[in-house]
C-alpha cells in the first residue's frame, strides 16, 4: 500500500511540475508576442492617420506643380485608359470587316468593305483626337510664379503641420503603449516568480522521494555523467532472424554520433527500438530526459517517447501533403498544446495564445535554417533537398534533447548533402541538441559525426572517432570492402 501511494505521489509531483514548467515557459513565450500586438496597434492608428493626412498633404503637392507638370499629372491616366477604350474599338471594327471579306469572294465588294474600313477608322481616330483636346483643354492652368511660390510655401508649412500632428498623435500612444507593457510584464513577472516557488517546492519533494528509491539511484549509475543515451545488450529478434544481436554503446550530450553498418546490418531496428516502435526481446535502453531523470524507455509507450524529449525522421519524408509547410510545422507540436477539450471546441484564449506562441517558434525555427521563404508553400513540388530540412526543422517544435536521423541524405545530390551537412551541424550548435544518425553516405558520416558505431548483422564491429573507423580493417573488411 506504502508503494502505490508513493508511486501515486511521484506521478502526481512529476505532472505538476510539468505544468508549472510549462506555465513559466508560456510567460516567456508569450511577453514578445505581447509587446508585438501592442506595437501593431500602434502601428495601425498611426498608419490611418498618415493616410487621412498624406491625402490632404498631396492635394498641397499638386498645387505646386508648374502648369506643364500639373496638366499631365490630370491628365495622363485620363488620355490612357481613353487610347485603350479606342484601341478596342479599332480592333472590333477590324474583325467585323475581316468576317464579312472572308463571306464573299466578291473583289469589289471586297474593295467597298476596305473603304468602309478606312472611313470608320479615320472617324474613330478623329473622335479619339477630339477627346483627347477636351481633355487636355479641360486640364489646363494657367498661374503665374508669385503664385506658385506661395503655393510651394503654403505646401512647406502644411508639411510641418503634418510631422508635428502626427508626433503629438504617437508620442502619447508609445507612452501608453510602454507603460500597458510595463503593468502586463510585472504582473507576469510576479506570476512567474509565484510558480518558480512553486516548482522549487515540487521537485524537492520529487528529489525526497527519489533519494529513497534505490531503482531510480540504480538508472542514474546506469549513465555516466556526459551520457545521454545507452543502450545494454540489446537484441530484437524476427522469427529465427537476429536483427540486432547483444549490442551495447553509449551516446554523449551534445554530440553527433553515427550508426553505419551494411544494408540489413540492424540500424533502423536499433532506432525503432529507442523509439519504442518495436519491443526489444531482451537488453535495455537508459535515456536522460529534459529533467535530467534517468529513465528505462522500455517501459514507456511508442507515443510517450517524445514527451521524453526524443523525436525521429524517418527514411522517406513524411510531410503532410495537404498542409503549407507553417502548418506542418504545427503539426509537429501537437505534443506541446497544453489546452483542454473546452479550450479547443470553443477557441478560449488560452488556445489562441498558445497557437500565438507556437507560431511565432515555428517562423523562427524557420527563419533559423533559412526556410522562411517556404512557409506558405505546399510540400508538393518542392525540391527534395528542401523537404529534408523542413523534416529537421519540425522535429525542433518539440524542444528535443536527442534527435534520431535516419538516413537524412538519402535520395540528395552532392550540393543538397552539403547544404544538410550544415543544417544539422548549426541544429546541434544553437538548440543544444544531440543528434544520433544512421546514413550510408561516408562522406557526410566522417564530416559530421563525433562518434561512429560501426554494427554488421546486428553485433558491434567498432566505435571511435571517424578516423579510428575508417583506419580500423574489421569495418573496412565488413563495410567500406576492404583496403
Amino acid at each position: 500500500m506504502v508503494k502505490i501511494l508513493t508511486s501515486l505521489n511521484k506521478f502526481l509531483l512529476k505532472k505538476q511540475i510539468s505544468n508549472i514548467e510549462y506555465k513559466i515557459s508560456f510567460i516567456d513565450a508569450y511577453l514578445p508576442i505581447y509587446l508585438a500586438k501592442l506595437n501593431a496597434r500602434l502601428d495601425q492608428k498611426v498608419s490611418n492617420l498618415k493616410e487621412k493626412q498624406q491625402e490632404m498633404l498631396l492635394q498641397f503637392e499638386i498645387d505646386t506643380l508648374s502648369d506643364q507638370d500639373y496638366q499631365k499629372y490630370k491628365t495622363d491616366d485620363l488620355l490612357e485608359k481613353l487610347k485603350k477604350a479606342y484601341y478596342w474599338k479599332e480592333r472590333a471594327v477590324n474583325q467585323s470587316i475581316n468576317r464579312l471579306e472572308l463571306k464573299t469572294k466578291n473583289q469589289e465588294k471586297i474593295a467597298e468593305l476596305n473603304k468602309k474600313r478606312v472611313l470608320k477608322l479615320e472617324a474613330l481616330k478623329q473622335e479619339l483626337l477630339d477627346k483627347e483636346t477636351q481633355i487636355l483643354n479641360a486640364n489646363q492652368r494657367h498661374i503665374d510664379d508669385v503664385e506658385l511660390k506661395q503655393k510651394k510655401i503654403q505646401y512647406e508649412q502644411e508639411k510641418q503641420k503634418y510631422h508635428q500632428a502626427l508626433n503629438e498623435f504617437k508620442n502619447p500612444l508609445v507612452d501608453q503603449l510602454k507603460i500597458s507593457y510595463a503593468a502586463y510584464e510585472t504582473k507576469m513577472i510576479h506570476k512567474q516568480n509565484s510558480l518558480k516557488e512553486k516548482l522549487s517546492q515540487a521537485q524537492k519533494k520529487l528529489e525526497s522521494i527519489l533519494k529513497n528509491e534505490s531503482i531510480q539511484n540504480m538508472l542514474h549509475e546506469k549513465l555516466g555523467q556526459d551520457e545521454i543515451l545507452k543502450i545494454e545488450n540489446l537484441t530484437m529478434q524476427f522469427g529465427g532472424l537476429k536483427a540486432v544481436d547483444n549490442l551495447t554503446f553509449a551516446v554523449k550530450k551534445g554530440e553527433i554520433f553515427g550508426l553505419i553498418g551494411p544494408n540489413g546490418a540492424g540500424k533502423t531496428t536499433v532506432f525503432n527500438c529507442i523509439t519504442q516502435f518495436y519491443k526489444s526481446n531482451s537488453g535495455e535502453i537508459y535515456y536522460q530526459n529534459s529533467n535530467h531523470e534517468v529513465v528505462s524507455l522500455n517501459s514507456y509507450k511508442v507515443h510517450d517517447v517524445v514527451k521524453q524529449g526524443i523525436t525521429r525522421t524517418f527514411q522517406n519524408v513524411e510531410l503532410i501533403w495537404e498542409l503549407n509547410i507553417l502548418d506542418n510545422m504545427l503539426v509537429g507540436a501537437h505534443s506541446l498544446y497544453k489546452s483542454n477539450f473546452l479550450d479547443q471546441s470553443l477557441h478560449l484564449l488560452r488556445l489562441k495564445r498558445e497557437e500565438e506562441i507556437l507560431k511565432a517558434k515555428a517562423l523562427k525555427i524557420l527563419t533559423d535554417l533559412g526556410l522562411f521563404v517556404y512557409k506558405d508553400f505546399y510540400p508538393l513540388g518542392l525540391p527534395y533537398g528542401i523537404l529534408k530540412k523542413i523534416e529537421l526543422a519540425r522535429t525542433l517544435m518539440t524542444n528535443p534533447n536527442l534527435i534520431i536521423l535516419d538516413e537524412p541524405a538519402a535520395g540528395l545530390n552532392d550540393l543538397e548533402t552539403k547544404e544538410l551537412a550544415q543544417t544539422i551541424k548549426k541544429i546541434q550548435k544553437e538548440y543544444d541538441c544531440t543528434i544520433f544518425l544512421v546514413e550510408h553516405d561516408m562522406e557526410l558520416v566522417m564530416e559530421i559525426c563525433d562518434t561512429i558505431c560501426a554494427i554488421s548483422f546486428g553485433k558491434k564491429l567498432a566505435i571511435g572517432t571517424p578516423i579510428e573507423i575508417k583506419k580500423n580493417p574489421v569495418v573496412q573488411e565488413a563495410y567500406l570492402g576492404g583496403e
